[in-house]
């Protein structure tokens, strides 16, 4: 019984869950990239006005991760993400029906779509399904998880591009509306772990939230982790939303960029779940400086190479690999330190660097193009960062800190 990956019936349905609720939450989130022509042509949306929003997402989608991650592990992560499903589609409904401009675009594709995504894209379903998970399964499961939003990061580009051209962008975001329906209907059954079964779970279950984040922030390896995860949101934001203008100004097809967006979808399922199952045997610190090494070599491959539709293609491959790969060994590492009981929360605020590093992907990609007429700042940026978090996730102690690791 003890080597089953799927211990129990709650186990796997909260894992189902979970892969649903990533599904369409990031799945959505990959593609406002795609809507920045027809923005800039009917709402008279600058790159720099589009990038500011989002920038903006990304920062609420951080700064309100940790708040969700805590209603997560007080009152469950169904009812978390429930809440967030609904300042979705409130987010998305706003920006269909309108005002949708100027401040207005900002505090609905802003503001409320950030809001959201903090409690349903990524760290609440990752972390609370890591809580059904021994530490010797949790990597492999929180990729699993991981990996199922490269269905939605594979289909919804293709299928945004086609709805724009066939029915126009506001049909397309009532589209949307039907997809955060389901969203709202997989929450209810993102059941919550109702007893720790860990070795510890005494010590565990004693420790308060404020224990747990002065723990948390007295422990060089946290800090040096949420230091090193602000590159992982710098560079796939930068990505996911300059992609379809760095390909318009290269004199490529519109297709061009729905076709990568699509492929790193589909090869983020390789990446996430070959990295879940090689935390369960490497060193998850050491798999970090890999990827984060490995994404500086495919970006500088990518941006010094002539730009070609077979070059664009074999970057979608590669950075595909790398994208989410690095959320099931820094989760990993959060949980095999400090205990399951506030991973959500501890994850988050991880996650909130992550999001702030987004905030500056989005952001400083617009405004390097409207000043310089070009993305490359912002590439040569992201390089460099890559070579930071490279080197900053060495000297992290993946040990379990003494309160856990002293037998009870």
């Amino acid at each position: 019984m003890e080597n089953k990956f799927i211990q129990n019936k709650t186990a796997l349905i909260a894992l189902t869950a979970a892969c649903c609720i990533i599904l369409v939450s990031m799945g959505l989130r990959q593609t406002f990239g795609l809507f920045f022509n027809v923005f800039e042509e009917s709402l008279s949306v600058s790159r720099t006005e589009f990038g500011l929003a989002i920038g903006i997402q990304m920062f609420m989608w951080g700064l309100t991760a940790p708040l969700f991650g805590l209603i997560a592990d007080k009152v469950g992560g169904n009812k978390a993400v429930f809440i967030g499903f609904i300042i979705f589609g409130l987010g998305i409904f706003f920006l269909y029906s309108g005002p949708n401009t100027g401040v207005y675009f900002q505090l609905s594709l802003g503001l409320l779509v950030g809001t959201a995504l903090g409690a349903t894209a990524m760290s609440v379903p990752v972390s609370e399904v890591g809580k059904h998970f021994s530490n010797e399964k949790r990597t492999l499961a929180t990729g699993i998880v991981t990996a199922s939003a490269s269905i939605g990061y594979f289909l919804t580009p293709l299928f945004t591009k086609y709805s724009l051209i066939e029915f126009g962008w506001q049909n397309t975001l009532l589209y949307y509306l039907y997809f955060i329906i389901f969203g709202l209907i997989a929450s209810l059954f993102l059941i919550p772990k109702t007893k720790n079964r860990e070795l510890n779970e005494t010590l565990d279950e004693k420790q308060t939230f404020k224990e747990a984040i002065k723990e948390a922030f007295s422990h060089k390896g946290y800090i040096l982790l949420v230091a090193g995860f602000f590159v992982c949101g710098f560079q796939i934001t930068l990505v996911a939303t300059h992609i379809p203008g760095y390909m318009q100004e290269k004199g490529l097809s519109d297709w061009s960029a729905p076709i990568i967006l699509a492929l790193i979808g589909f090869f983020n399922i390789i990446g996430t779940l070959g990295m879940g199952y090689l935390g369960t045997k490497y060193s998850k610190k050491i798999l970090l400086s890999i990827l984060y090494f490995s994404r500086a070599i495919v970006i500088a491959l990518f941006i010094f190479s002539p730009i070609s539709m077979f070059t664009s293609i074999l970057f979608g491959i590669f950075f595909g690999i790398l994208w989410l790969s690095t959320v099931p060994p820094t989760n990993g590492i959060v949980a095999q330190i400090f205990g399951t009981k506030y991973l959500s929360s501890l994850f988050g605020i991880v996650f909130f660097s992550h999001q702030i590093g987004s905030f500056f992907g989005a952001y400083l990609g617009g405004y390097f193009y409207d000043l310089y007429g070009s993305y490359d700042y912002a590439w040569y940026i992201s390089i460099a960062l890559s070579i930071f978090a490279t080197i900053v996730h060495l000297p992290i102690d993946e040990k379990r800190i003494d309160r856990l690791a002293k037998p009870i």
